[in-house]
């Protein structure tokens, strides 16, 4: 009898490692095992961490990417389709971490508890002929919902705001934090990360160079104009003729439509987008643990700034991150004539697209 009820209790951790109990659910095809309230054996010691969105076309890959990670102990994905499938396949893997699924708005509370930090790719991808503006109707209300949940939850979170356009999301996540009373501008980060590994990979192939050894900063803000880079701050130092000057900044800032064409019609940047995300959110787990000079690009609030870069209320700048989330915020630095003249450009799309998520939340 002892021999059959350990089996009993360790088909019932199997189950609870994939699927969380909600009212002691019996487990399907047995009328005397239940799931056990309890993690996995084999978990490693690190963060929890949540994908909203997770059974998406940028969710898959980064909840594949984030189950390799070391740094991850608990794996929560969460989606309104399909997350029981991509939960079942990822957990096979050998990794550390331990993963749970969470399908539907009934779960999204079981999801976000206890979290350390939230990713959100949620949304629908952008299409050919559609703008970043065109995307705003549906994603702005995905991610209204879902921050309203991070509020509730685990108001403590660091968040990675990926969902697009990430220039009117991001001020949407906070003017729901401060309707909740839980606004921290340090701990809600729009992922620019993008744009910074296109910028390293372009850079880098004209200089000839490895693109692990390119560090271009990009500021501003992520879509179209307000993408800045700053090429006069490249690392290694190098100087371009205005030509690549200008073929560098255009293709940075049109990258995304660049991967829209090319697959004409069957998506957007999700591969490359994971790959950004998931080492935005490394950085921030690296912070998290302690890390001294994590220092990565993001779209942040002013509020989180010991100093003003520019009088906007957000904006994409070099940040140093840590156990608060964003510790310190870097100025511009010295620009060019070039840039000065695409900073202008950038601010001023820039104020009317944060107005527009301000102004969502507040109708």
């Amino acid at each position: 009898m002892q021999q059959g009820s350990d089996i009993h209790q360790r088909i019932a951790r199997i189950s609870a490692h994939l699927n969380p109990p909600t009212n002691h659910l019996q487990v399907e095809g047995s009328c005397n095992i239940w799931r056990a309230d309890c993690r996995a054996k084999g978990g490693s010691p690190g963060f929890k961490v949540a994908i909203l969105g997770a059974a998406g076309g940028i969710g898959q890959p980064l909840a594949m990417l984030m189950k390799m990670n070391p740094l991850v102990s608990v794996l929560h994905l969460y989606d309104v389709v399909n997350s029981p499938g991509v939960t079942s396949d990822i957990s096979h893997m050998d990794t550390g971490a331990v993963v749970r699924g969470f399908l539907g708005q009934q779960q999204l509370e079981d999801a976000l508890t206890g979290m350390d930090l939230v990713i959100i790719p949620a949304g629908v991808p952008r299409k050919p002929g559609m703008t970043r503006d065109d995307l705003f109707n549906i994603n702005a209300g995905i991610v209204k919902t879902l921050c309203e949940g991070i509020a509730k939850c685990c108001p403590n979170a660091i968040v990675n705001v990926i969902s697009n356009p990430v220039n009117s999301t991001v001020p949407i996540a906070a003017e729901v934090f401060k309707k909740a009373g839980t606004f921290d501008p340090k701990r809600l980060l729009g992922v620019t990360m993008l744009d910074v590994v296109r910028a390293n990979t372009f850079v880098a192939e004209v200089l000839g160079l490895d693109p692990r050894e390119v560090n271009v900063p990009v500021v501003g803000g992520h879509a179209g104009v307000t993408i800045l880079p700053l090429l006069s701050q490249v690392k290694p130092p190098c100087s371009f003729t205005q030509e690549e000057i200008e073929y560098l900044t255009s293709r940075i800032q049109n990258g995304g439509t660049e991967v829209v064409e090319a697959k004409a019609g069957a998506g957007s940047a999700t591969l490359s987008m994971a790959y950004a995300a998931v080492k935005f959110a490394d950085a921030c787990l690296r912070g998290l643990r302690g890390d001294a000079g994590v220092v990565e690009c993001a779209f942040v609030s002013s509020q989180a700034r010991l100093l003003y870069v520019t009088e906007l209320p957000f904006f994409a700048s070099k940040v140093r991150l840590g156990r608060n989330g964003v510790e310190e915020i870097y100025a511009l630095g010295p620009l060019n004539s070039h840039e000065r003249v695409g900073l202008e450009k950038a601010k001023k799309e820039l104020a009317s697209s944060i107005e527009k998520g301000v102004s969502f939340v507040g109708k």
